[in-house]
């Protein structure tokens, strides 16, 4: 991962629309130069160099705008973000919605991988300090934990996945097996490879008990796609 952070006179008019919310980036055309960006016309096709991500953290007096980067090897992000230098730009478009906050709800379960972990910790930045809060996040490797913020008392598990060791999303199934459910109308969000998505939320829809619309499901990459669409969220 590598943590980028974004700065200019551009962000004042840019508004923060809460935790998990996302944005889309258009990242150079190959063949023009690192440093070049192609301005799409406003009623034009979608890039095929624009991906969406959601960023770690705005700070609207600085003007600035962290965005977190997996380092996968080639491909029009990955390559930029390793060698992203001081003066370069990018296109940049959104947010879109957050994720909205109950308030009054006594636990929150976070399941994530490494592309969900800035929504992840975008929303243990917001959840109440009195909620109990279990998080699992699926990583390459152990070595990959680090404290992450959230209420006095969250519990996070970190769950090492190896390189293609096992396939996306088995040691967040495996995490739930067991999983005991608090009592009380709680809250999930699940954010990780589409196809383990739609696996992790049929188990949480039979274990939970919750009602369907406490459980936010978002499809953040999907194994052998190039640009997964953003508006993944497996609604049933």
């Amino acid at each position: 991962m590598r943590r980028i952070t974004f700065g200019g006179s551009d962000l004042a008019s840019f508004v923060w629309s809460g935790p998990a919310a996302h944005i889309k980036i258009i990242f150079p055309e190959p063949g023009l130069g690192l440093n070049t960006v192609a301005v799409p016309e406003p009623d034009g096709p979608r890039s095929p160099n624009t991906r969406t991500y959601t960023p770690r953290r705005f700070d609207g007096a600085a003007l600035t705008l962290e965005v977190d980067f997996v380092l996968h090897g080639d491909g029009p992000a990955s390559t930029w973000a390793a060698q992203a230098k001081i003066g370069q730009q990018l296109v940049m478009m959104g947010p879109g919605p957050g994720y909205a906050i109950d308030p009054d709800a006594p636990w929150y379960l976070l399941l994530a991988d490494d592309a969900a972990l800035p929504a992840v910790e975008t929303i243990l930045d917001a959840v109440p300090p009195a909620a109990h809060v279990t998080v699992l996040l699926e990583v390459v490797a152990a070595d990959e934990a680090r404290a992450l913020p959230g209420p006095a008392g969250t519990n996070v598990r970190w769950l090492a996945r190896g390189n293609d060791a096992q396939p996306p999303g088995s040691p967040l199934l495996a995490a739930l097996d067991g999983f005991v459910w608090p009592a009380g109308e709680g809250c999930v969000y699940v954010g990780c490879e589409a196809t383990a998505m739609r696996r992790i939320r049929q188990v949480i829809v039979e274990a939970s008990g919750l009602d369907r619309k406490r459980i936010i499901t978002r499809g953040y990459w999907r194994t052998g796609a190039v640009n997964h669409p953003d508006h993944d969220y497996a609604l049933d």
